[in-house]
């Protein structure tokens, strides 16, 4: 891990003559300046302010500076830069003149949930299966939707014709010091979908988010359009971001407990774990869940518990889609989490049968998730457990 005087020696001894001094918008949206290596000193001491007036859900003219300082750690070398004059990056923390933290950098709202969560003893890690469609480039602007290739489930070439790109997304988030798990053609004509090992939440945030950035890099280089949207063709697979967690603490009743908070909140944070007007064509269609139910292994519930060999039980959030931002999505789980150990929640029995052909006299007994963004955000708003987490900015943002 890197400390500011390694950064500063690493920047003189390699070359580097960009730094790119990256935040989040409450969206998960990223944003970046670009400073000489000359002022690295005056950011990690002073921090480089930046007009917060122009950043969707941040603040207004009236006291629109904010200053981005760099957080150390997160330094990387961006490998598709020439190499004559590299080009680094680093994750910033967001603060107000005085230095006070800014309420609504949601790298910041991940932080406290983890602390909260230290408090009790609990350590969450968490790894996202992230699904996109690649898409040929439209050279005649005609706006058709032309899918990379006709493949399916785990085809492989020259069916799968994404293979390559994937490999290069792998090498390029390896160079990054990111570890991936796997990647394989998902059900859907051009989509992708590439997997991560479990890390502590920040990290597991800040891996999934470079992720996002260097498939979109990777895929207009050679000439594609990468495509995170939740269904971006009408009659085919939507694209998820399947959460991963598992507790670190291996008392079975605290991960029942934690599964139950989810179950518990997972209606009034919805909007946020799907924020995307589109989000709502996905849910319920192509495998992804729109009850809320679980079970063991089966793809049909909104969670599941996936069967191990060795290793630690998880457990398997499937609603999310990558439109959301995972700083946000990693917070509140986690404070759900914690709110089902606090009041020793008991999940409600499994649903150990195909919820897509179940018959409608029992689907109608079961809660489903909100069904619109307007229904998403009217549930969060009138939610404490949001309120009590989350700055008004964020639900004012959402409502739009």
């Amino acid at each position: 891990m890197y400390s500011q005087e390694d950064v500063i020696t690493f920047i003189e001894e390699e070359n580097v003559k960009f730094i790119r001094l990256a935040f989040f918008d409450v969206f998960g949206i990223q944003k970046n300046i670009s400073i000489l290596p000359k002022e690295l000193p005056r950011a990690f001491a002073e921090g480089i302010s930046f007009d917060a007036s122009a950043i969707d859900g941040f603040s207004d003219e009236e006291k629109s500076d904010l200053f981005l300082h760099p957080d150390p750690s997160t330094l990387c070398i961006i490998p598709w830069r020439s190499m004559d004059g590299r080009v680094v990056r680093m994750y910033c923390d967001i603060r107000y003149p005085d230095g006070k933290p800014f309420e609504c950098d949601s790298r910041l709202l991940l932080k406290q949930a983890v602390k909260e969560a230290d408090k009790e003893g609990i350590h969450v890690d968490f790894g996202a299966e992230v699904e996109f469609y690649l898409f040929q480039n439209d050279d005649d602007n005609s706006k058709k939707r032309i899918p990379f290739d006709q493949a399916g489930y785990m085809d492989v070439a020259p069916k799968d014709r994404g293979e390559d790109i994937r490999r290069e997304i792998c090498f390029t988030l390896l160079d990054m010091g990111i570890q991936p798990e796997a990647s394989h053609h998902e059900e859907g004509p051009g989509q992708n979908e590439i997997d991560f090992r479990y890390s502590d939440a920040l990290t597991a945030a800040d891996q999934t988010s470079t992720f996002k950035w260097v498939v979109e890099m990777v895929a207009m280089g050679s000439g594609l359009e990468a495509d995170f949207s939740p269904k971006p063709l009408v009659n085919e697979a939507g694209n998820g971001m399947h959460i991963n967690l598992s507790l670190q603490n291996e008392q079975q009743v605290l991960q029942s407990y934690f599964m139950a908070g989810i179950l518990e909140h997972i209606h009034e944070m919805t909007l946020f774990l799907n924020p995307h007007k589109d989000s709502f064509l996905r849910l319920g269609e192509k495998k992804a869940p729109c009850y809320i139910s679980w079970s063991y292994e089966n793809r049909s519930q909104l969670i599941r518990i996936p069967a191990i060999k060795g290793g630690r039980k998880r457990i398997e959030l499937r609603s999310p889609d990558p439109t959301a931002n995972p700083y946000l999505c990693y917070a509140l789980l986690i404070y759900a989490g914690l709110d089902g150990i606090h009041r020793k929640l008991e999940p409600p029995k499994p649903m150990n049968i195909n919820l897509y052909h179940a018959d409608k006299e029992l689907t109608s007994t079961l809660q489903k998730l909100p069904q619109n963004h307007e229904e998403a955000w009217n549930s969060a708003s009138k939610s404490n457990f949001i309120r009590n987490i989350l700055p008004n900015n964020y639900l004012e943002a959402y409502r739009k």
